[in-house]
């Protein structure tokens, strides 16, 4: 055995492949058996190339080894081996990397199809080892030759005995620490969620002897260990089979093991693109929210696999936050990694990538409301609010992307309804989309304005949760109608000599608004008649860009208490109810009834709103008085 140096930048580099590179230390693992499925594949490929070679690829495989007591993990493949030349080449130099030469040589070739890249995988194994040994026979050689290393002292080199052909990498674990108890490496186990979670979908089996206890024959109680090789992976992703071939049940099946789901999903997105983003997704809707989904715990993203290798459980870059709900895989051959291949290089084809799944979870979701709109009703419940807040946040950049999949109960007939659908129902000439805000849909036709609305033969949009009317007034409008409030001092259902009339009316009688706006106080703004009422006395409306809601929902938040929003009120008078003419009455013989009256409306018309009246000891004072009279 000769003993050398490595050629690269010495300790330091060594150092940095150990101990820096690379964020979590199972994904030695990882990187070991993706060197073995290239050894492979390079077999495979010189196999379709080469008439001389006669193999049969079905016994193709790769092979893990635990031994607990010499405290070693094994991983050996039947692939096409190293010469002593490539041996000291790629593993003498840091950072040399025989797939990739093996790559840009046959990058022209539609069958190669190879993981590694960078050549520094291979030293992953020293984050968890503390002396690799690799035993390796080129295809076609009569010598095997031995790779040893204690990592950054240099290395040994020279031939040994191997009869087959393929490498066979021997990882001697380190002692466990405090910190770290690298002895769990050796739990079949552990191995086995490894090879589950990076490299399920290696094309070539992944096999380990298993240890299972079985009952003796003859015996009914006496139990003994039985060895039997096992394959770990699955091998064949579902997401490059052809969707012909894949039956539902398949796809359900397969959602409900790998994301722990008791449902099966109500959409299922197969999806295979080819152009300026080439990857294969596989993407699920799930039938409810996750446990934790509304909290800032959940996680979003998708799984990305490059070749069938896992690069990122959950990449959220994958998926903007108004999908969130959205599970999956992203499989791409063209990802630009980094050196560990832990992350990603955030680079146009990722960017890619992500807008085209966005456009298909898009398209998807259209096809659903429109062919399937029972369940997409049922998706919208769950996920609606998800939706809405995508529409309104970051000043609404993707409001018109998302507009048309909004689904809002309103007055006729008191179902789901797109904004689409509204503006199709609508009255000739209706230039406005008339909204209203409450708890309930029962408490919002309580409000006095919607009988007038009714009555002139509008339909009116119910808004029941917090984000509706921020995701109304950031779309501002749709199909050239705009938005309206029902309780702003927008509304406008009067002609032109009604208006005039109102107008004429107010005006003469501003000393008493005047009069009984001081007696209210700094609650209101101003206080008027107006003809948006049909039956009842009265009720508030604002001025402004805040609503009664939007007010409500904004002290509501964490820190308000520092900044209160608050509405800028105004208490409005049925000019025509019976009301009218006893205010006027008041003004001229009893102004100091007139304040209580002036109190007590404002507070009715606050219990009619939904909101709490100030002062409750006051009102009821003011109600006593006035039934003694």
């Amino acid at each position: 055995m000769r003993t050398k140096q490595f050629k690269s930048e010495s300790k330091r580099l060594m150092d940095l492949m150990i101990n820096s590179i690379y964020t979590h230390k199972e994904i030695f693992l990882r990187e070991i058996i993706s060197n073995s499925s290239d050894a492979l594949d390079k077999l495979y490929f010189k196999s379709l190339t080469d008439t001389n070679v006669g193999l049969n690829t079905d016994d193709f495989k790769i092979k893990i080894t635990l031994d607990k007591e010499a405290r070693t993990i094994t991983v050996e493949d039947n692939g096409i081996g190293m010469t002593e030349e490539e041996l000291d080449s790629n593993l003498g130099t840091i950072a040399k990397s025989g797939s990739l030469a093996f790559k840009n040589e046959n990058e022209k070739k539609d069958d190669v199809e190879i993981i590694g890249q960078f050549g520094v995988g291979f030293y992953s194994a020293f984050m968890v080892s503390d002396y690799v040994v690799v035993e390796t026979k080129a295809y076609g050689s009569d010598k095997a030759y031995r790779w040893e290393s204690k990592g950054t002292d240099g290395y040994k080199i020279g031939e040994c005995n191997k009869e087959s052909f393929g490498t066979v990498v021997t990882m001697h674990l380190k002692e466990d620490t405090e910190d770290e108890k690298y002895s769990d490496y050796l739990e079949q186990y552990k191995i086995s969620s490894l090879i589950k979670k990076y490299s399920d979908y290696i094309r070539h089996p992944i096999v380990m002897d298993m240890t299972t206890s079985v009952l003796k024959e003859g015996s009914e109680d006496e139990y003994e260990d039985k060895i039997e090789e096992r394959t770990l992976n699955s091998r064949i992703p579902l997401w490059k089979k052809q969707k012909s071939e894949i039956k539902d049940e398949e796809y359900n099946n397969f959602y409900k093991e790998k994301y722990y789901d008791y449902d099966d999903p109500v959409k299922v997105i197969h999806s295979s693109v080819e152009g300026n983003a080439t990857f294969k997704a596989l993407m699920f809707i799930p039938k409810h929210a996750p446990f934790d989904y509304y909290t800032k715990d959940y996680e979003k993203g998708l799984s990305l696999y490059s070749k069938g290798v896992l690069i990122a459980d959950k990449c959220k870059e994958l998926l903007p936050d108004h999908f969130s709900f959205v599970k999956g895989i992203v499989d791409s051959e063209d990802l630009s990694l980094n050196i560990s291949r832990e992350m990603l290089q955030h680079d146009s084809h990722l960017k890619l990538i992500s807008k085209t799944i966005e456009k298909k979870i898009k398209t998807e979701l259209e096809k659903m409301l429109k062919n399937e709109r029972e369940a997409y009703e049922e998706f919208f419940k769950v996920f609606g609010i998800q939706l809405k807040f995508g529409c309104y946040n970051f000043y609404g950049v993707n409001k018109d992307e998302l507009k048309d999949l909004l689904l809002f109960v309103t007055s006729s007939e008191k179902k789901l309804s797109t904004l689409k659908e509204y503006c199709d129902r609508a009255k000739e000439g209706q230039d406005k989309i008339f909204y209203a805000c409450g708890e309930t849909v029962e408490k919002i036709e309580m409000l006095p304005q919607c009988d007038a609305v009714k009555e002139k033969g509008f339909e009116i949009i119910y808004l029941t949760e917090y984000v509706d009317e921020f995701v109304l007034k950031t779309l501002s409008a749709y199909a050239d109608k705009k938005f309206v409030n029902i309780c702003d001092e927008a509304l406008d259902l009067g002609d032109e000599e009604e208006k005039k009339a109102l107008e004429s009316e107010n005006n003469d009688n501003a000393d008493m608004f005047k009069l009984m706006k001081e007696a209210i106080g700094d609650s209101v703004s101003s206080v008027r008649f107006t003809d948006k009422l049909s039956n009842h006395p009265v009720c508030l409306t604002t001025e402004g860009e805040i609503s009664l809601d939007m007010e409500k929902t904004l002290n509501a938040m964490p820190g308000a208490e520092q900044n209160k929003v608050k509405a800028n009120i105004v208490l409005e008078i049925n000019h025509s109810h019976p009301i009218a003419a006893t205010i006027k009455n008041l003004f001229e013989n009893d102004k100091e009834t007139l304040e209580k009256y002036s109190k007590l409306l404002y507070s009715e018309a606050c219990l009619i709103a939904g909101r709490s009246v100030d002062d409750p000891v006051e009102h009821s004072k003011i109600v006593c008085e006035l039934m003694l009279k």
